[in-house]
C-alpha cells in the first residue's frame, strides 16, 4: 500500500468541498489513514513550500494557506500518488479536464483547492511535516476484498 498527503486549502474549505471532494477519492477506493481539521502555523507552511522559495508566488501562497483553517489528510491504496494526482488534475484548473476535482470545482492556478503529494519521496516527507507516526491508522474494510486484488 501505498500513501499519500492531501491537503484540502482555505479555497475548498470556505466553498465547502471538502465532504465531495473527499467523497471522490472514497469513491476510487482509497482509504482514509489520517484526517484532521487545522489552522497551519506560517513556519510550517514555509517549510512545505520551500522547493518553491523564491518563486514569484511564493509569498502569496504562504499567505494564503496561512489565511484559513485547512483538512490534511493521508490517503492509501496501490499507486495511492499517481491515482490521487489523477483525480485532482492540472494544478491550473483552467486546464484541468473534466472529471477532475479541479477541472470540476477550481477556478483559476491560484485558488485550487488541493495539494496531494507528486511522487513517493515528497509523499514521506510530507506526511512526516504534518503528522506524528501514531496519527496514521491501519485497518482493512470489508470491501477493500472488491478494491484490491493481490
Amino acid at each position: 500500500m501505498e500513501r499519500t498527503l492531501i491537503i484540502f486549502k482555505p479555497d475548498a474549505m470556505n466553498r465547502l468541498l471538502v465532504g465531495r471532494i473527499l467523497a471522490r477519492f472514497e469513491d476510487k477506493g482509497l482509504r482514509l489513514a489520517a484526517l484532521k481539521l487545522q489552522q497551519l502555523p506560517r513556519a510550517q507552511v514555509e517549510q512545505h513550500y520551500a522547493v518553491h522559495q523564491g518563486r514569484p508566488f511564493y509569498a502569496g501562497l504562504v499567505d494564503f494557506m496561512t489565511r484559513g483553517p485547512v483538512v490534511l489528510g493521508v490517503l492509501e491504496g496501490p499507486e495511492a500518488i499517481s491515482v490521487v494526482r489523477r483525480l485532482v488534475g492540472a494544478t491550473n484548473a483552467i486546464e484541468a479536464e473534466p472529471g477532475t476535482i479541479r477541472g470540476d470545482f477550481g477556478l483559476s492556478k491560484g485558488y485550487n483547492l488541493i495539494h496531494a503529494s507528486d511522487g513517493p519521496d515528497t509523499a514521506r516527507q510530507e506526511i512526516a511535516l504534518f503528522f506524528e507516526p501514531e496519527e496514521l491508522v491501519s485497518y482493512e474494510r470489508a470491501p477493500d476484498c472488491w478494491i484490491v486484488k493481490d
